[in-house]
């Protein structure tokens, strides 16, 4: 021990707070929360403590100890949570969480608000619904509101400046405040008013809304609108029914359950609602040494829950733990309401941990004991984790390849239904660049020659466009789409060195998937094989350049008389071998005698 820590350690203070551990170069290493810092600190550097191989690794790194006085035990519990997030120290159970619930975000700090869904919760003035479990429920809500009452889900400006509006306003999903003369901001503002009290549940309010609208359109013998007005009339009263169906007797519950073999852990979650699991969620670790249940669910609930904007009034967990009584506490103030977190014993609610913790057990040997999963599961579970419309079928990837700007090409490679489909594969020669090489305007060119073409031809768009590339390369993707109007369509990107997955329109959540991932697994897949079919057309073109250019540098002889020698003679040096009428057999005589005088 070092005498600044020592000295440190002499001076520990005393009451609640937050203690870190730091490294040789000053990287946090571990941050826990006390109730008193002087107790919990002092009992790491004990001789007599407990012996653990990851802390006395730990304890071996310590060069440093830093402490955060609070003033309550319930604030260092949060303040420990957002430090553990921040610095994500290697010593901390860490949650990992390869799926995030969505909810509906509806911009209402922007001037024509727009409904769009997002698994971030920001302070931002936008006004944010859900989650929604389980996630598809989001995207349901989503149709709902573009059906009857027509606001925007894009992100362009809206500035009435634009010629002609998108294919959503011809379909009946929009109003194009994009386009001048379609609507006004009043009418918009009063389908966003709609669209608040459908969201907010107050689905009574609504209805009250849209029958007046109703009775006024059909008064102006507007009998279309009138008709529009009925059948969303119709929808909420359904939904409202649903809703109270799903209320009545039980309290929301979260139910966790494990499957721990070796240094790897599978936690499942089972959201119950209503009385009903409408959903489960899991989680992966591959680091647990020295596994302590205890201490690992004191930590994952920690962080799933502190800064949660859902709180279930019921939380079962297989394994009591020490901050038990302070996390309740903590989230029954924030919920407004009694949360209870409880280990069941017997009866119903221990079978259905035993269900949970069997669930968990299966999930581990998918995760960590069995191959890629079926076509079909790959599909739901890529659909959950890029907020698509559905499990894809078809998914397009485009590459760029170019050696210090010359011979750029691009490449598409398809999946579907669970295989590469190779005959379906596209190459492509960018012919757009004059002078540097620039990958964005390739990537503006390829993706643009492409969709116009399945325009043209009246041809189904993929479920997913995926780009190689960051988020440069994916917009310039977007660039393109919006030029064609194409403005629906799902996109995304996978950066090569962090294998980090942007989504357009939500660039600033992008996702991060654990490196065992089926969903990574796949996408890596589909981007390596982009990445190969664009290199191997790269090497060809390169090649034949190569081999033609002496060829070229003969007078009279062109780029198509180039062309023809080499395949009718197969290689620059049966060319060099060939005798004047050899020659003079594919080209004519003036143009055959000055190659062989070229070469001897």
């Amino acid at each position: 021990m070092n005498a600044v820590l020592e000295a440190k350690l002499n001076r520990i203070p005393p009451g609640p707070g937050v203690y870190l551990y730091k490294d040789k170069t000053n990287q946090a290493v571990y941050v826990g929360k006390a109730k008193s810092l002087r107790n919990r600190v002092r009992t790491y550097f004990q001789l007599s403590r407990d012996l653990d191989q990851r802390k006395d690794q730990m304890m071996d790194a310590i060069e440093d100890v830093e402490f955060i006085m609070t003033d309550t035990e319930g604030e260092a519990l949060a303040l420990e949570n957002n430090l553990i997030k921040q610095y994500k120290p290697k010593y901390n159970i860490l949650l990992r969480d390869d799926k995030t619930y969505p909810y509906i975000k509806l911009t209402v700090n922007e001037p024509f608000p727009r409904a769009v869904i997002t698994r971030r919760v920001r302070k931002d003035g936008a006004l944010y619904f859900g989650p929604f479990f389980p996630a598809g429920l989001a995207r349901k809500s989503l149709k709902l509101i573009e059906r009857y009452f027509l606001i925007r889900n894009c992100n362009i400006q809206i500035d009435g400046k634009r010629p002609r509006p998108c294919l959503q306003y011809y379909i009946h999903r929009c109003v194009g405040p994009c386009v001048e003369g379609n609507t006004t901001y009043e009418q918009y503002q009063e389908a966003v008013k709609d669209v608040k009290l459908f969201l907010e549940g107050r689905n009574d309010d609504l209805i009250k809304r849209l029958r007046v609208k109703m009775e006024q359109a059909s008064t102006n013998e507007e009998f279309e609108l009138a008709a529009h007005y009925r059948d969303a009339v119709d929808t909420m009263e359904a939904l409202a029914e649903r809703q109270k169906m799903a209320v009545l007797g039980y309290d929301d519950i979260d139910i966790f359950g494990y499957h721990q073999d070796e240094n790897m852990v599978s936690v499942s979650i089972f959201h119950m609602r209503g009385g009903r699991v409408v959903d489960k969620k899991e989680l992966f670790w591959e680091d647990q040494d020295n596994f302590d249940a205890g201490e690992f669910f004191q930590s994952v609930l920690k962080q799933y829950y502190v800064e949660a904007p859902f709180i279930p009034i019921e939380i079962h967990v297989p394994i009591d733990f020490e901050d038990r009584v302070l996390l309740e506490e903590w989230l029954s103030t924030r919920r407004g309401r009694k949360v209870e977190i409880r280990t069941p014993q017997r009866g119903a609610k221990r079978e259905m941990m035993d269900l949970v913790n069997r669930n968990a057990r299966l999930s581990f040997l998918q995760r960590f004991r069995a191959a890629m999963p079926s076509p079909a599961t790959i599909s739901k579970e890529v659909e959950e984790v890029l907020d698509l419309e559905k499990p894809p079928r078809r998914i397009e990837c485009f590459d760029i390849s170019n050696l210090q700007g010359s011979d750029v090409v691009a490449s598409m490679v398809v999946w579907e239904d669970g295989h590469m489909k190779k005959s379906d594969y596209r190459r492509f020669i960018i012919r757009s660049l004059s002078g540097l090489p620039d990958d964005f305007q390739s990537m503006r060119e390829v993706v643009t020659r492409r969709y116009k073409r399945i325009q043209d031809e009246a041809l189904s768009m993929p479920d997913l466009v995926l780009i190689d590339g960051g988020l440069g390369q994916l917009h310039a993707a977007q660039s393109a789409l919006d030029s064609l109007n194409i403005v629906d369509q799902s996109l995304a990107s996978i950066a090569k060195k962090e294998e980090i997955i942007y989504i357009a329109g939500r660039e600033d959540e992008p996702v991060i998937l654990e490196r065992r991932s089926p969903v990574l697994r796949l996408i890596q897949q589909i981007r390596d094989e982009s990445h190969r079919f664009a290199i191997n057309f790269h090497r060809q073109r390169r090649g034949r350049r190569m081999l033609s250019s002496e060829l070229c540098e003969i007078e009279g002889i062109g780029l198509k008389t180039t062309q023809r020698l080499l395949t009718h003679f197969g290689s620059l040096a049966k060319i060099k071998e060939a005798t004047v009428e050899d020659l003079q057999s594919v080209v004519k005589r003036p143009q055959a005698e000055a190659v062989w005088k070229h070469f001897h």
